[in-house]
C-alpha cells in the first residue's frame, strides 16, 4: 500500500485512500501553491467544498501542476445555502466553472439539516440529491454522496433515492467514532471519508498518542492517519506547510498493532467530538 493505493467505491469508481483536504486553505496565492506543492508531492485527491470559498484555487493548482486529469479525483460539496433541485444544478455548473473542469469526480450534500431548511430537512435533501443523481447519470460527476450524515438522515434519504451514496464523509479521529453511523454506512457500502482526522491538532495533547508515536518511531500525525487507513477509513488531513504535507504521505511503510488500534479507538473524547448536524448554527 502506498499513496497511490486505492479504495473502490459501490458504483465501481476507485478513490485514492489518502486525500488532502482545503478547509480553511486561502482562497489566493498562497493556497494554490499549498494545493499545488500537494499534487507534486503525489497527492492525486483533493477535497474542497463551495462553502470553502477556494474552489478557485483548486482549479488553478490543478491547471498549473500539469497532471493528467483522469489521475486526479476532486471531490466538492453543496453548500448549506442551496435548497431545491434549480439551485443545486446552478451550484454544480458554478463548482465546474470555478474548478475548470468537465467532471467532477465526487460530489457530496455538505450537512443533512442545515439552518435555513431545518424545518423541512427531508424534502431539501431529496430535491439536491435528484440534481446529484442527474448530473451523475450525464457524467458530469463521477460519484456522489454525503457528509454529516447520521442514521436517520441517511435512512430518509434512501426512501426516494436511485442511487446510493457512494460516500459518507463525517469526523473521524482516535476516540471520536461514530458506530451506529459506521454501522449502517458499512452496511450500504459507503466508504466512510474522515475529516479532520487529526483533531484539529488536539491529538498532539494526548500523552498516549505520543508514546505510540516513539514506540513506531513516527510523528502524532503519522499514528492518527494511520488508525484511520486500518479501521478501513479515508482520512483527509489539510495542512499548507509543505513538510507536513510530505510528513503525512509517510504512513504506509508500517502498520499499527491490533491492541493500539483498539486503544487509540477507545480515547472516548480526549480529542472533541462531533457537531450534532441537527443543531448547527448554519
Amino acid at each position: 500500500m502506498n499513496i497511490e493505493s486505492t479504495y473502490k467505491l459501490n458504483n465501481g469508481i476507485k478513490i485514492p485512500k489518502l486525500g488532502y483536504g482545503t478547509f480553511q486553505t486561502p482562497d489566493d496565492e498562497l493556497g494554490v501553491q499549498a494545493i499545488i506543492k500537494a499534487l507534486q508531492i503525489g497527492y492525486r485527491h483533493i477535497d474542497t467544498a463551495q462553502s470553502y470559498r477556494n474552489e478557485e484555487s483548486v482549479g488553478k493548482a490543478i491547471k498549473l501542476a500539469g497532471i493528467q486529469r483522469e489521475e486526479l479525483f476532486i471531490t466538492t460539496k453543496v453548500a448549506n445555502s442551496v435548497g431545491n433541485f434549480e439551485s443545486t444544478i446552478q451550484s454544480l455548473d458554478d463548482s465546474l466553472d470555478k474548478l475548470e473542469l468537465d467532471y467532477i469526480d465526487l460530489v457530496l450534500i455538505h450537512w443533512p439539516s442545515p439552518k435555513a431548511f431545518r424545518e423541512n430537512w427531508q424534502q431539501r435533501n431529496h430535491d439536491v440529491w435528484k440534481a446529484l443523481e442527474s448530473y451523475y447519470q450525464q457524467g458530469k460527476i463521477k460519484a456522489i454522496g454525503i457528509s454529516n450524515f447520521k442514521t436517520k438522515h441517511i435512512n430518509e434519504l434512501l426512501k426516494t433515492a436511485t442511487i446510493t451514496p457512494a460516500i459518507n464523509q463525517i469526523r473521524l479521529c482516535p476516540g471520536c467514532i461514530d458506530t451506529e453511523t459506521i454501522d449502517i454506512c458499512q452496511q450500504y457500502n459507503i466508504l466512510l471519508e474522515a475529516y479532520s482526522p487529526l483533531a484539529q491538532g488536539l491529538i498532539f495533547e494526548v500523552q498516549e498518542i505520543s508514546e505510540l508515536a516513539e514506540k513506531y518511531n513516527k510523528n502524532v500525525a503519522q499514528i492518527a492517519l494511520r488508525w484511520s487507513l486500518q479501521m478501513g477509513f479515508l482520512p483527509l488531513p489539510k495542512s499548507i506547510t509543505e513538510s507536513r504535507t510530505l510528513a503525512n504521505t509517510e504512513i504506509f511503510d508500517f502498520e499499527l498493532e491490533e491492541t493500539d488500534v483498539a486503544m487509540l479507538t477507545n480515547l472516548t473524547g480526549r480529542c472533541g467530538s462531533a457537531k450534532d448536524p441537527d443543531s448547527v448554527p448554519f
